[in-house]
Protein backbone atom coordinates (compact mmCIF):
# COMPACT_ATOMS: atom_id res chain seq x y z
CA UNK A 1 0.00 0.00 0.00
CA UNK A 2 2.85 2.11 0.98
CA UNK A 3 4.42 1.79 -2.20
CA UNK A 4 0.84 2.52 -4.00
CA UNK A 5 0.56 5.65 -2.57
CA UNK A 6 4.04 7.02 -2.96
CA UNK A 7 4.21 5.90 -7.24
CA UNK A 8 0.63 7.67 -7.29
CA UNK A 9 2.32 10.65 -5.16
CA UNK A 10 4.93 10.81 -7.87
CA UNK A 11 2.82 9.91 -10.90
CA UNK A 12 0.01 12.81 -9.70
CA UNK A 13 3.60 15.45 -9.07
CA UNK A 14 4.89 15.09 -12.52
CA UNK A 15 1.27 15.55 -13.87
CA UNK A 16 0.91 18.71 -12.62
CA UNK A 17 4.23 20.03 -13.41
CA UNK A 18 3.50 18.97 -17.43
CA UNK A 19 0.14 21.03 -16.45
CA UNK A 20 1.44 23.76 -14.22
CA UNK A 21 4.16 24.55 -17.24
CA UNK A 22 1.05 25.18 -19.82
CA UNK A 23 3.39 24.72 -22.96
CA UNK A 24 2.10 22.39 -25.38
CA UNK A 25 5.34 21.27 -26.60
CA UNK A 26 5.95 19.44 -23.05
CA UNK A 27 2.50 18.06 -23.37
CA UNK A 28 2.76 16.92 -26.62
CA UNK A 29 6.38 15.36 -25.19
CA UNK A 30 4.00 13.73 -22.27
CA UNK A 31 1.43 12.26 -24.99
CA UNK A 32 4.47 11.02 -27.08
CA UNK A 33 5.71 9.57 -23.96
CA UNK A 34 2.75 7.69 -22.45
CA UNK A 35 1.71 6.43 -26.14
CA UNK A 36 5.35 4.65 -26.35
CA UNK A 37 5.26 3.31 -23.30
CA UNK A 38 1.21 2.00 -23.16
CA UNK A 39 2.52 0.50 -27.06
CA UNK A 40 5.48 -1.25 -25.79
CA UNK A 41 3.40 -2.27 -22.81
CA UNK A 42 1.13 -4.10 -25.25
CA UNK A 43 3.77 -5.61 -27.44
CA UNK A 44 5.42 -7.60 -24.40
CA UNK A 45 2.33 -8.72 -22.98
CA UNK A 46 1.22 -10.13 -26.50
CA UNK A 47 4.95 -11.27 -27.16
CA UNK A 48 5.10 -9.90 -30.30
CA UNK A 49 7.93 -7.82 -28.89
CA UNK A 50 10.51 -10.63 -29.99
CA UNK A 51 10.53 -9.02 -33.98
CA UNK A 52 12.86 -5.56 -33.75
CA UNK A 53 11.77 -4.22 -37.02
CA UNK A 54 8.05 -4.39 -36.02
CA UNK A 55 8.45 -3.01 -32.58
CA UNK A 56 11.13 -0.11 -34.11
CA UNK A 57 8.55 0.77 -36.88
CA UNK A 58 5.68 0.97 -34.20
CA UNK A 59 7.05 2.97 -31.65
CA UNK A 60 8.98 5.46 -34.32
CA UNK A 61 5.28 6.14 -35.17
CA UNK A 62 3.91 6.25 -32.07
CA UNK A 63 6.29 8.72 -30.92
CA UNK A 64 5.42 11.07 -34.09
CA UNK A 65 1.78 10.80 -34.28
CA UNK A 66 1.10 13.19 -31.70
CA UNK A 67 3.07 15.98 -33.41
CA UNK A 68 1.94 14.95 -36.87
CA UNK A 69 -1.46 15.30 -35.58
CA UNK A 70 -0.76 18.75 -34.08
CA UNK A 71 1.77 20.43 -37.10
CA UNK A 72 -0.16 18.86 -39.78
CA UNK A 73 1.81 20.17 -42.47
CA UNK A 74 2.59 19.02 -46.05
CA UNK A 75 4.24 16.35 -46.98
CA UNK A 76 4.52 15.31 -42.93
CA UNK A 77 0.92 15.35 -42.34
CA UNK A 78 -1.21 11.96 -41.13
CA UNK A 79 -1.96 10.13 -44.13
CA UNK A 80 1.32 10.50 -45.50
CA UNK A 81 3.29 9.53 -42.14
CA UNK A 82 0.14 6.14 -41.50
CA UNK A 83 0.57 5.44 -45.19
CA UNK A 84 4.27 4.98 -44.52
CA UNK A 85 4.08 2.96 -41.65
CA UNK A 86 1.66 0.67 -42.95
CA UNK A 87 3.86 -0.23 -45.44
CA UNK A 88 6.59 -0.65 -43.25
CA UNK A 89 4.59 -3.07 -41.45
CA UNK A 90 4.32 -4.86 -44.87
CA UNK A 91 7.63 -4.65 -46.29
CA UNK A 92 8.63 -6.47 -42.44
CA UNK A 93 6.02 -9.21 -42.81
CA UNK A 94 7.34 -9.34 -46.73
CA UNK A 95 10.61 -10.32 -45.61
CA UNK A 96 10.26 -12.11 -42.68
CA UNK A 97 7.34 -14.03 -43.16
CA UNK A 98 8.09 -17.16 -41.38
CA UNK A 99 8.45 -15.06 -37.73
CA UNK A 100 6.18 -12.11 -38.69
CA UNK A 101 2.32 -13.40 -39.25
CA UNK A 102 -0.36 -11.06 -40.70
CA UNK A 103 -2.48 -11.24 -36.90
CA UNK A 104 1.00 -10.00 -35.29
CA UNK A 105 1.07 -6.98 -38.11
CA UNK A 106 -2.59 -5.87 -37.60
CA UNK A 107 -2.23 -6.01 -33.97
CA UNK A 108 0.47 -3.90 -34.03
CA UNK A 109 -0.89 -1.10 -36.30
CA UNK A 110 -3.93 -1.26 -34.67
CA UNK A 111 -2.40 -0.16 -31.48
CA UNK A 112 0.00 1.87 -33.03
CA UNK A 113 -3.02 4.01 -34.45
CA UNK A 114 -5.40 3.59 -31.44
CA UNK A 115 -3.34 4.91 -28.54
CA UNK A 116 -1.54 7.48 -29.66
CA UNK A 117 -4.45 9.07 -31.36
CA UNK A 118 -7.08 8.83 -28.96
CA UNK A 119 -4.55 10.21 -26.08
CA UNK A 120 -3.62 12.77 -29.06
CA UNK A 121 -7.50 14.50 -28.16
CA UNK A 122 -5.76 15.59 -24.75
CA UNK A 123 -4.14 18.45 -27.15
CA UNK A 124 -6.64 18.97 -29.43
CA UNK A 125 -8.76 19.92 -25.97
CA UNK A 126 -5.82 22.30 -24.95
CA UNK A 127 -6.12 23.64 -29.01
CA UNK A 128 -9.75 23.98 -28.97
CA UNK A 129 -10.96 27.44 -28.32
CA UNK A 130 -14.77 27.68 -28.09
CA UNK A 131 -17.27 29.78 -30.21
CA UNK A 132 -17.72 32.01 -27.69
CA UNK A 133 -14.19 32.97 -27.18
CA UNK A 134 -13.65 34.22 -30.67
CA UNK A 135 -12.97 37.35 -29.79
CA UNK A 136 -10.07 36.76 -28.20
CA UNK A 137 -7.07 38.71 -28.38
CA UNK A 138 -5.12 35.18 -29.21
CA UNK A 139 -6.88 33.10 -31.08
CA UNK A 140 -5.33 29.74 -30.06
CA UNK A 141 -5.20 30.40 -26.53
CA UNK A 142 -8.84 28.73 -24.73
CA UNK A 143 -8.01 30.50 -21.08
CA UNK A 144 -9.79 27.14 -19.49
CA UNK A 145 -7.93 24.75 -21.33
CA UNK A 146 -6.15 23.21 -18.56
CA UNK A 147 -9.23 22.88 -17.11
CA UNK A 148 -10.79 20.62 -19.07
CA UNK A 149 -7.73 18.55 -19.60
CA UNK A 150 -8.28 18.43 -15.88
CA UNK A 151 -11.66 17.20 -15.96
CA UNK A 152 -11.03 14.52 -18.86
CA UNK A 153 -8.90 12.93 -17.39
CA UNK A 154 -9.72 13.41 -13.19
CA UNK A 155 -13.40 12.19 -13.82
CA UNK A 156 -12.03 8.25 -14.93
CA UNK A 157 -9.67 8.06 -11.98
CA UNK A 158 -12.15 9.29 -9.66
CA UNK A 159 -15.08 6.71 -10.89
CA UNK A 160 -12.40 4.09 -10.63
CA UNK A 161 -12.03 5.26 -6.90
CA UNK A 162 -15.76 5.59 -6.44
CA UNK A 163 -16.07 2.22 -7.53
CA UNK A 164 -13.31 0.37 -5.47
CA UNK A 165 -14.45 1.95 -2.29
CA UNK A 166 -18.36 0.86 -3.50
CA UNK A 167 -17.24 -2.49 -4.48
CA UNK A 168 -15.32 -3.55 -1.27
CA UNK A 169 -17.91 -2.22 1.12
CA UNK A 170 -21.07 -3.12 -1.09
CA UNK A 171 -20.51 -4.89 -3.76
CA UNK A 172 -22.63 -8.60 -4.10
CA UNK A 173 -23.75 -8.86 -7.91
CA UNK A 174 -20.46 -9.29 -10.36
CA UNK A 175 -20.72 -7.48 -12.96
CA UNK A 176 -17.79 -9.46 -15.61
CA UNK A 177 -17.28 -11.96 -13.57
CA UNK A 178 -14.85 -14.16 -16.29
CA UNK A 179 -12.84 -11.11 -17.83
CA UNK A 180 -12.82 -9.15 -13.78
CA UNK A 181 -14.10 -10.96 -11.12
CA UNK A 182 -13.71 -8.08 -9.04
CA UNK A 183 -16.10 -5.48 -10.78
CA UNK A 184 -19.64 -5.59 -9.06
CA UNK A 185 -22.65 -3.86 -10.04
CA UNK A 186 -22.50 -2.08 -7.31
CA UNK A 187 -19.81 -0.65 -7.30
CA UNK A 188 -20.21 0.15 -10.92
CA UNK A 189 -23.05 2.70 -9.52
CA UNK A 190 -20.94 3.54 -6.78
CA UNK A 191 -18.47 5.04 -9.98
CA UNK A 192 -21.41 6.83 -11.44
CA UNK A 193 -22.38 8.54 -8.88
CA UNK A 194 -18.79 9.52 -7.60
CA UNK A 195 -18.09 10.86 -11.18
CA UNK A 196 -20.86 12.85 -11.32
CA UNK A 197 -20.87 14.38 -7.86
CA UNK A 198 -17.00 15.43 -8.71
CA UNK A 199 -18.16 16.65 -12.16
CA UNK A 200 -20.18 19.06 -10.07
CA UNK A 201 -18.10 20.00 -7.60
CA UNK A 202 -15.13 20.37 -9.64
CA UNK A 203 -16.70 23.31 -11.85
CA UNK A 204 -17.44 24.76 -8.37
CA UNK A 205 -14.70 24.47 -7.67
CA UNK A 206 -12.89 26.13 -10.41
CA UNK A 207 -15.29 29.26 -9.66
CA UNK A 208 -14.53 29.73 -6.22
CA UNK A 209 -10.68 29.25 -6.46
CA UNK A 210 -10.96 32.00 -9.46
CA UNK A 211 -12.91 34.21 -7.32
CA UNK A 212 -10.58 33.52 -4.53
CA UNK A 213 -7.07 34.28 -6.31
CA UNK A 214 -8.39 37.25 -8.97
CA UNK A 215 -11.16 38.75 -6.67
CA UNK A 216 -13.22 38.82 -10.06
CA UNK A 217 -15.38 36.12 -12.12
CA UNK A 218 -15.76 36.90 -15.77
CA UNK A 219 -17.29 32.94 -16.82
CA UNK A 220 -19.94 30.82 -15.77
CA UNK A 221 -19.47 26.66 -15.62
CA UNK A 222 -22.40 24.84 -16.66
CA UNK A 223 -21.69 22.00 -13.11
CA UNK A 224 -25.30 20.32 -14.13
CA UNK A 225 -23.66 19.91 -17.71
CA UNK A 226 -20.32 18.96 -16.21
CA UNK A 227 -22.13 16.38 -13.42
CA UNK A 228 -24.00 14.88 -16.50
CA UNK A 229 -21.72 14.12 -18.83
CA UNK A 230 -19.24 12.69 -15.83
CA UNK A 231 -21.67 9.47 -16.51
CA UNK A 232 -20.89 8.32 -19.81
CA UNK A 233 -17.44 9.08 -18.89
CA UNK A 234 -17.43 6.97 -16.07
CA UNK A 235 -19.25 4.63 -17.91
CA UNK A 236 -16.77 4.43 -20.96
CA UNK A 237 -13.88 4.28 -18.26
CA UNK A 238 -15.40 0.61 -17.69
CA UNK A 239 -15.56 -0.02 -21.11
CA UNK A 240 -11.71 1.10 -21.71
CA UNK A 241 -11.07 -0.97 -18.36
CA UNK A 242 -12.73 -4.15 -18.88
CA UNK A 243 -11.21 -4.08 -22.53
CA UNK A 244 -7.71 -4.18 -21.27
CA UNK A 245 -8.89 -6.48 -18.74
CA UNK A 246 -9.86 -9.21 -22.05
CA UNK A 247 -6.34 -8.37 -23.39
CA UNK A 248 -4.44 -9.56 -19.78
CA UNK A 249 -6.38 -12.46 -19.87
CA UNK A 250 -6.03 -13.37 -22.79
CA UNK A 251 -1.93 -12.64 -22.21
CA UNK A 252 -1.97 -14.56 -19.28
CA UNK A 253 -0.58 -11.38 -17.34
CA UNK A 254 -1.49 -9.69 -14.16
CA UNK A 255 -0.30 -6.30 -15.00
CA UNK A 256 0.82 -4.70 -18.27
CA UNK A 257 3.96 -3.82 -16.40
CA UNK A 258 5.55 -2.60 -12.99
CA UNK A 259 6.72 0.61 -14.37
CA UNK A 260 4.27 2.18 -11.70
CA UNK A 261 5.04 0.20 -8.04
CA UNK A 262 1.52 -1.37 -6.57
CA UNK A 263 -0.39 -0.49 -9.46
CA UNK A 264 0.99 -1.93 -12.54
CA UNK A 265 2.37 -0.72 -16.11
CA UNK A 266 1.16 3.05 -17.33
CA UNK A 267 -1.61 1.55 -19.13
CA UNK A 268 -3.11 -0.28 -16.26
CA UNK A 269 -3.50 3.54 -14.95
CA UNK A 270 -4.97 4.80 -18.89
CA UNK A 271 -7.08 2.02 -19.79
CA UNK A 272 -10.07 3.88 -18.46
CA UNK A 273 -8.87 6.60 -20.20
CA UNK A 274 -8.80 5.73 -23.65
CA UNK A 275 -12.25 6.12 -24.80
CA UNK A 276 -13.33 9.07 -22.88
CA UNK A 277 -10.73 11.64 -23.95
CA UNK A 278 -11.97 11.40 -27.72
CA UNK A 279 -15.53 11.39 -26.39
CA UNK A 280 -15.18 14.12 -24.17
CA UNK A 281 -13.17 16.28 -26.95
CA UNK A 282 -16.36 15.42 -29.51
CA UNK A 283 -18.81 16.98 -26.82
CA UNK A 284 -16.93 20.04 -26.31
CA UNK A 285 -16.95 20.85 -30.06
CA UNK A 286 -20.85 20.71 -30.05
CA UNK A 287 -21.09 22.34 -26.05
CA UNK A 288 -18.44 23.91 -24.36
CA UNK A 289 -19.91 23.94 -20.40
CA UNK A 290 -17.80 27.42 -19.74
CA UNK A 291 -19.42 30.52 -21.21
CA UNK A 292 -17.33 34.43 -21.03
CA UNK A 293 -19.67 36.71 -19.29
Amino acid sequence: MVRRIISAFIAMALAIGVLYIDRKEIILIAIAFISAVVVYEILIATKYIRNRSVTVISLLFVLAVPFVLSYDIRFINTRYVSFIFIIGLFVVMLFNHKRVNFAEVALVAFVSLCVPFSLSCIVFIYDFVPENYADLADLSNNPHRIFCIVYTLTITWISDSGAFFAGTFLGKHKMAPVVSPKKTWEGFAGGLVAAALFGFLLGKGYEWVTILFTGDLTFKVDVLFLAVLAIPCAVLGVLGDLSASILKRECEVKDFGDIMPGHGGVLDRFDSVLFVVPFAYLVFLQYFPIKAL
